[in-house]
């Protein structure tokens, strides 16, 4: 006997800001969205501390709480939220089909937002003390360290210019780079030499992030002398980039070198008819909850047009 297959108008891939505002919208369209969780149900925000930089939140608001509000708005307009893995497409022509671990879905519109995942350097130090004084968000974090003294990992352009962020918040930075130059720009470079109180540390790794509840310091080895020693500081920054979780959709999409999904300038349009993207999946340069949440807005706005002109809806 063959497997049922179900059709639905509108499937949102991942949740997360962008997949919950692109939910709410497109519920309240009549679209009938289901949604489809992924791995990571609320997406990076779930394992992020203190939120102080979101509208609408003015004493600011736990990570995992945010996006509970966001779940429960997007329930409200009778969002189907499934919490499974979707783990292939097909993309061939519409109606997209979609595979989970527990069947086949046929979409009429597809909206991608399955974010994207920082890089960490690995250490036990580090998971532990995420959200009490790691993090991988200089805008996000930098304010909570205001006048003090953190370090800061990296030594591409995301790193200098985090650094340069931090800077203007903190006592000082000290910036550890692996090798015994930048990767970044040299306009980027330069802003960094050019700050007084950013001191760059060439050649150095991080052995150990000190501290029980919070950051006390960072243990660091000069590569070249394999020497150690300790730099006391409160806050620690990982810059060495970040991995959208874009891989299912490789064969399908048009992706940079890094995997960013590339749309049509000012849509969340894909190359493909009826399928549309938003939030980190496709966005290098802000990444903030707010701008995800805006190109979910977008998405779902660009999908309701599209099953509207298609007469689908």
């Amino acid at each position: 006997m063959s497997e049922e297959i179900e059709k639905r108008n509108c499937v949102i891939i991942g949740s997360g800001p962008a997949g919950y505002t692109a939910a709410i919208y497109a519920a309240r369209a009549d679209l009938k969205p289901l949604m489809f969780s992924g791995l990571q149900p609320g997406g990076q925000l779930t394992i992020t501390t203190e939120v102080e930089n979101y509208p609408g939140y003015p004493e600011g608001v736990q990570g995992p709480e945010m996006m509970e509000d966001f779940r429960k708005q997007a329930e409200r307009f009778d969002t189907e939220i499934r919490y499974e893995m979707v783990t292939e497409v097909d993309f061939t022509a519409p109606p997209h089909k979609l595979v989970t671990e527990k069947g086949t879905i046929l979409a009429d519109s597809v909206i991608i937002a399955t974010g994207a995942s920082a890089k960490w350097l690995g250490l036990e130090s580090e998971q532990r003390l995420n959200g009490f004084g790691v993090s991988a968000c200089a805008v996000c974090d930098g304010f909570f360290y205001k006048g003090q003294d953190v370090a800061i990992v990296g030594g591409g352009d995301t790193a200098c210019e985090e650094a340069s962020y931090l800077a203007k918040l903190c006592k000082k930075v000290y910036m550890l780079v692996r090798r015994d130059e930048f990767r970044a720009s040299k306009a980027m470079s330069h802003r960094v030499e050019n700050t007084d109180n950013i001191e760059v540390l060439f050649n150095h790794e991080t052995v150990e992030i000190l501290g029980e509840k919070g950051v006390e310091g960072v243990k660091v080895l000069n590569n070249i002398t394999n020497e150690e020693s300790v730099i006391d500081v409160t806050g620690f920054f990982v810059a060495i980039g970040h991995k959208p979780n874009t891989d299912i959709f490789k064969d399908w999409l048009d992706m940079d070198e890094v995997g960013y999904i590339k749309v049509i300038p000012g849509t969340s349009k894909t190359k493909v008819e009826g399928v549309f993207v938003s939030g980190d999946a496709a966005d290098k340069v802000y990444r903030q909850a707010v701008t995800a949440a805006g190109t979910g807005c977008m998405a779902a706005l660009d999908a309701e047009r599209y099953l509207t002109e298609k007469g689908i809806v």
